[in-house]
């Protein structure tokens, strides 16, 4: 199972995020896409940052806590 965590530079809700994956043991499993990268991601998500999502396409926004993040993972496995 694969997250995608959506974030950009300088973006210290998705530093805050990063850190809820690496304390739940998440983020060797995440991998960090910058929406700059995407005119799509960016049009999706520019304004919706930190969003974590599931390799079956469910999305977290954020405000999300680690026991969030630890039942999104849940949902899935």
């Amino acid at each position: 199972m694969s997250l995608t965590l959506f974030t950009t530079q300088g973006c210290h809700l998705c530093d805050e995020a990063w850190a809820l994956l690496q304390e739940v043991a998440l983020a060797e499993h995440t991998v960090l896409s910058d929406i700059i990268d995407n005119d799509a991601w960016l049009a999706a998500y520019g304004v919706r940052i930190p969003v974590l999502r599931r390799s079956d396409g469910a999305e977290l926004d954020w405000p999300f806590t680690a026991a969030d993040i630890i039942a999104f993972n849940r949902v899935h496995e």
